[in-house]
């Protein structure tokens, strides 16, 4: 009788903040068997990206049939579909039909079964021996008959290291492959770029921008400005997007190299010294990876970003560095620099140290710079938040539209009792520090106890009182009247943000109106809510980078992938009867994008009453020509009754994550009135929200 497999699959109820674990099964389909929960935590990912990229898999397929020259045993670490396997496969056959062995190793349950799927469908279930498991949990002997001759992997993220490439190379090596093997890829090399950005200042100087606004309202404070801000890591970002605000300071440099034919070592370093070829102030380094992935050095892949090839006339870097479509699963990576950056010279030679351990690559500019900004650190009650989270809390316009907001709502009110539902720091403080008789109770459900010691480091710098402060640590759902000494709420407050939810759709920041409801029956008569309304925008778009990358699977190099394109979220290119999910994007981060309408509004959120079901209809009407690939949709916060006050988090802003809707086919459209045979001048577009699972179903239709 044979075993049934079954994994854990963790999953967050957006509107209570609860996480939960569910089962993860299989059915005879061969395909994960859990409810709607399997679409979401899969079109999550980054394999459909990953599995659209033309450039990646046409390149793994010429090196691995250049690499595999006769019958041997292939070893595919982290096979996901098993792609690289089935390249491997052919590739012997083409030498002699059923030579070879190709073994299969991959640790996400669901991705196994459809493996087994796609293995199937394309007639090489009998050629590819499939393991459920991590690579270091493989013995020869017991699982593998011999050793592998030859390593097919690609256990990469934007930062190179962060899947645990070192490790699973050194147990691969130790205990899995022969002396000497053949590896696709062959040799891995991480490179470097100096860079002045003031966007990119702004995702990370939360100090600086405080002293700019100079608005009353203190985060930070004189000698640890860095209780708040980002941590220091590498952080992916697609550069592309922000050609027009950074300024290269110096040409791009070799920082560390990795061999995948031989054993890696777990911790590196080196010191460099690097000319800036103008004057200017280093606020990052901007970092990214080529891909050798044959042993002669003619195939490549890279991922930096395209302007590289602006900056470099040498014809072997361009080969190494020349573009490709624009993709979503690996990015470069951003690593700020201390404080307001490093000044630096024409000709000066900057110094450095970058480092390497495990899963990651770090740069050190104190130690080997006497010149260069130490950094001040604060470990008792330091938040760190991501780069858009610091930008957002530095920016002038948010901060004195939450201040005015805040201040409408207190004034005239003695001795209130303000409670915020959400992580928001800086309502907190705002509370306090704008009425000296206010009682302040904050649940700071994902901060938690980091965010009361925050809060007690920056008190006397605001001006307040923490014996006027109560910070909870939990959600409200645990909220009763003798956590508020028996008094009803008399403001309600929050921004919304909650920590976690950063790479989540927009409208699962409703769990602020459940919240709300939750509390609804110690709310005062009179009780103020902020926000008092959610709006939901909507654009019509055009974006074929994305829509290329999210498009249904049909053959990937000659493989058939059809079968795993729904539970994988496919959007474009659907049959009729499927329907796309929405997906969280930072559409200015989206490669190509075109704005084909104004701004419109489809429904409201009112969250002066109970968390209820909702709908609404719009008619957008296209307002410039072009291909519309879907809708970008996203909250507007209304913060006070006057609707005076209003926090957008559309397009136009870089703190936010919108939520896209993909057409299955793109449809060419042009402005209302002067349309062309085949063309569209407008759509009609219908939401309904579900008040007990947060989701929002979007429907579209052309005329």
């Amino acid at each position: 009788m044979a075993t049934r497999e079954v994994a854990f699959q963790q999953t967050l109820d957006p509107l209570t903040g609860v996480s939960e674990w569910i089962v993860v099964d299989d059915g005879d389909s061969g395909v994960p068997e859990v409810e709607n929960p399997k679409k979401s935590f899969l079109s999550s990912t980054s394999y459909l990206d990953m599995l659209n990229d033309s450039f990646r898999n046409r390149a793994f397929h010429e090196a691995i049939k250049k690499t595999i020259k006769c019958p041997s045993h292939v070893l595919d670490i982290g096979a996901g579909t098993g792609l690289l396997s089935m390249m491997a496969a052919r590739a012997m056959d083409s030498i002699g039909p059923g030579e070879g062995t190709v073994s299969a190793c991959e640790s996400y349950l669901p991705m196994v079964k459809m493996m087994r799927r796609v293995l199937r469908v394309n007639g090489l279930d009998g050629r590819v021996r499939v393991f459920l498991g991590r690579s270091d949990e493989l013995e020869e002997g017991r699982d593998l008959q011999l050793r592998a001759d030859v390593l097919v992997s690609e256990i990469l993220d934007s930062e190179l290291l962060g899947e645990g490439l070192i490790p699973t190379l050194q147990h691969a090596h130790d205990k899995l492959l022969v002396e000497n093997p053949q590896t696709v890829p062959h040799r891995a090399t991480v490179y470097g770029q100096l860079v002045e950005s003031t966007s990119l200042w702004k995702m990370h100087d939360l100090h600086s921008s405080e002293e700019e606004a100079s608005d009353g309202v203190h985060l930070t404070t004189p000698g640890f400005e860095k209780i708040i801000g980002v941590k220091q890591q590498q952080h992916p970002m697609h550069c592309d997007a922000l050609k027009d605000m950074i300024k290269p300071l110096s040409d791009p440099f070799k920082v560390f190299e990795f061999d995948f034919w031989k054993r890696p070592e777990s911790h590196g370093e080196t010191e460099l010294q690097i000319k800036a070829y103008r004057n200017g102030r280093v606020h990052a380094i901007i970092s990214w990876w080529v891909l050798q992935l044959d042993d002669e050095g003619t195939i490549f892949y890279s991922t930096a970003p395209q302007w590289i090839s602006d900056y470099n006339n040498q014809g072997e870097l361009t080969s190494v560095f020349g573009a490709k479509d624009w993709c979503d699963h690996w990015k470069p990576c951003i690593w700020f620099t201390p404080g307001a950056g490093l000044h630096v010279n024409e000709d000066e030679m900057v110094q450095f140290q970058a480092t390497h351990n495990d899963i990651s690559i770090s740069y050190n500019f104190n130690k080997v710079n006497p010149n260069s900004q130490p950094e001040s650190f604060c470990t008792e009650g330091q938040l760190m938040l991501s780069p858009e989270k610091i930008a957002n809390y530095g920016d002038k316009h948010w901060r004195f539209s939450m201040l005015t907001a805040a201040k409408n709502a207190l004034q005239g009110k003695s001795s209130p009792l303000c409670v915020i539902v959400d992580d928001s720091v800086f309502l907190t403080i705002v509370s306090a520090s704008l009425s000296q008789t206010s009682n302040v109770m904050s649940t700071l459900p994902g901060l938690q106890g980091n965010g009361a010691k925050f809060l007690h480091s920056v008190a006397d710098t605001n001006g307040f009182s923490m014996d006027r402060v109560k910070v909870l640590g939990r959600r409200v759902t645990c909220l009763t009247m003798d956590d508020m000494h028996r008094r009803k709420v008399d403001i309600l407050f929050a921004e919304p943000f909650y920590r976690g939810y950063e790479g989540m759709l927009p409208w699962q920041n409703l769990r602020f109106w459940k919240e709300r409801t939750l509390l609804d029956s110690i709310l005062s008569e009179d009780v103020t809510i902020m926000p008092c309304k959610g709006i939901l925008k909507a654009s019509a778009m055009s974006f074929p980078d994305l829509w290329r990358s999210r498009r249904f699977l049909k053959s990937v190099e000659g493989f058939d992938h059809s079968a795993v394109s729904e539970i994988l979220g496919a959007c474009g290119d659907l049959p009729p009867s499927l329907e796309s999910p929405c997906l969280p994007y930072f559409i200015w981060q989206c490669g190509e994008i075109k704005e084909l309408s104004k701004v419109f509004s489809v429904m409201e959120f009112d969250f002066s009453k109970p968390i209820h079901a909702c709908s609404g209809k719009t008619n957008i009407r296209f307002s410039k020509p072009g291909v519309c690939h879907g809708f970008a949709l996203w909250i507007d916060w209304v913060m006070d009754e006057k609707n005076s006050i209003v926090i957008s988090t559309g397009p136009d802003s870089k703190y936010w994550k919108q939520g896209v809707k993909l057409l299955s086919q793109p449809v060419p459209v042009n402005a209302d009135g002067s349309c062309s045979p085949g063309e569209s001048g407008s759509s009609e577009l219908e939401a309904s929200f579900d008040p007990f699972t947060a989701e929002l179903k979007i429907t579209s239709s052309f005329s």
